[in-house]
């Protein structure tokens, strides 16, 4: 019976870690895509989800059943997502930019009226 249960163990974590990796990638399809709403309500999920995979302790180096290629996978995913919301961050700051600038070009306008 240990036998079973290690093994459905095992395939709950598998199951957490393929769960997180699917919603790490949909976070940097939605970032890239420039829905940062959409990115906000996924790392809700994912933050219930992490706290789930440290408790098991199935990211541990230390853990017998380790998997350091999944850890790096998650990783890259991980350091994607960041880059892709740094450059929305950048595309959202260019615009401001020139909403601001338009605004006073409009009020310079309005002055001379």
């Amino acid at each position: 019976m240990s036998t079973n249960h290690s093994e459905l163990i095992d395939n709950n974590e598998i199951h957490m870690l393929d769960e997180l990796r699917a919603m790490l990638e949909k976070q940097v399809e939605k970032a890239r895509q420039g829905n940062i709403k959409d990115v906000e309500l996924l790392s809700k999920q994912v933050g219930s989800l992490i706290e789930k995979i440290l408790q098991t302790g199935i990211l541990d180096p230390a853990d017998p059943g380790f998997n350091k290629v999944r850890r790096e996978q998650l990783q890259k995913l991980y350091e994607d997502l960041c880059l892709a919301v740094a450059a929305q961050r950048a595309v959202v700051r260019e615009e401001l930019s020139r909403v601001r600038k338009g605004k006073k070009t409009i009020q310079a306008y309005r002055g001379h009226i």
